[in-house]
């Protein structure tokens, strides 16, 4: 019996075709007054309120067959060499039980200086308007926490989030997180928190407004500050 590998690959590529027809591209823009991640402002250059960031991505959905991958990015300035994160990530959405269930990889990327690179593993789940998800470091380091020598892997990330529509167009969402360190990283556990609301405008155009910040600013300083922000995003 002869092998054809030209034949395994014609094969693989016609059972792929109703896949590939059914996938869905979509995107987004969009400005916010400053980018917060975890609580924590990622522009450390200032400590004024107001530091804008340019953000947007990309999101590929394999038809009805719950996989996806995306890409998003957003400016920063909080490692040097760096101005710019970039993440990548890919998985797989499923119903279970009654729940939106959510399982996939996600790598963190900072071109200019890898120290702060991160990979995690995420799981989510979603009964009506709140959310669950744990994310679970995956690499050696955690966004450059550890430090040389130590490992932040195994550091871990538990939020859960709430988003309900009020009335026409309006939508109150809040959410509470709770970042657990790996042994090797000095800086304490820590809890953040969001708390505001998003106007859709229609034709994919919104704006929202929230409180978000974190506790522990007696050792974080500044970046753990609550600040008022506000974001315009624009689906494409």
């Amino acid at each position: 019996m002869t092998f054809s590998y030209s034949k395994v690959l014609s094969t693989a590529f016609f059972a792929a075709l109703p896949l590939l027809a059914s996938a869905q591209l979509t995107g987004n823009i969009s400005l916010t007054t400053n980018y917060k991640f975890r609580g924590q402002d990622q522009d450390t250059s200032k400590v004024k309120t107001v530091k804008p960031a340019i953000q947007g991505g990309f999101d590929y959905a394999f038809g009805e067959s719950g996989w996806y991958v995306g890409n998003w990015n957003s400016s920063v300035d909080w490692l040097s060499g760096n101005s710019i994160e970039s993440d990548l990530y890919g998985g797989y959405k499923f119903k279970a039980g009654g729940a939106d269930l959510d399982v996939g990889l996600l790598t963190y990327i900072y071109p200019g200086n890898s120290n702060g690179n991160t990979t995690e593993a995420y799981g989510a789940a979603t009964f009506g308007p709140v959310t669950a998800k744990y994310s679970h470091t995956l690499s050696k380091d955690y966004f450059a926490y550890a430090g040389p020598g130590f490992k932040g892997r195994n550091t871990g990330y538990l939020n859960f989030a709430f988003a309900q529509e009020v009335a026409p167009s309006i939508t109150l969402k809040a959410s509470v997180g709770f970042t657990r360190f790996a042994s090797d990283i000095t800086a304490p556990n820590y809890m953040d928190y969001s708390v505001g609301a998003a106007y859709d405008f229609g034709s994919g155009l919104s704006l929202g407004g929230a409180v978000v910040g974190a506790n522990k600013k007696d050792f974080f300083g500044p970046v753990n500050k609550s600040r008022v922000i506000v974001t315009l995003i624009k689906a494409l």
